[in-house]
């Protein structure tokens, strides 16, 4: 993207939201996670419209998030994830994590992230140097000069 199309320039977190904060973005890179690497792929897991995938895909692929190979057959484009899109991990188990807590009713079926042994992956913290829990009350954002 361009200085000039940036929401806030100076500001991670309005720079991530600017390449990945739609919902269908967010969907595809979680879809793209658990193995999906096809059009038709994402297209029925996700039932997006065929444009609206087409874009975000490309979308995707621009800004480094998602690699575009045609596959062995010669016949058809797949989407792997780059190191960037493996990086979004940690935003994606957040987001699971928070849904999971503010989302859903209490006994409300949802599914389960697990972990190579079956075992359900433990809460994500934030932690400050010394192990200590980090909230917005105990953090402060340091503007660009």
């Amino acid at each position: 993207m361009t200085a000039e199309r940036w929401t806030d320039p100076n500001c991670p977190v309005a720079r991530t939201v600017d390449l990945v904060g739609d919902r269908w973005s967010l969907l595809i890179v979680r879809d793209a996670m658990d193995g999906a690497s096809a059009f038709t792929d994402f297209h029925q897991r996700l039932g997006i419209a065929r444009n609206v995938l087409t874009d975000r895909l490309r979308r995707l692929t621009e800004y480094g998030i998602l690699a575009r190979d045609t596959a062995p057959s010669g016949k058809r484009q797949t989407y792997t994830l780059t190191d960037a899109g493996r990086d979004l991990f940690t935003v994606m188990l957040a987001l699971r994590q928070w849904g999971e807590r503010h989302a859903f009713t209490s006994g409300e079926e949802h599914s389960v992230l697990v972990d190579q042994r079956g075992e359900v992956v433990p809460e994500l913290r934030a932690i400050d140097t010394t192990g200590t829990p980090l909230t917005s009350g105990t953090t402060r954002v340091q503007k660009a000069s």
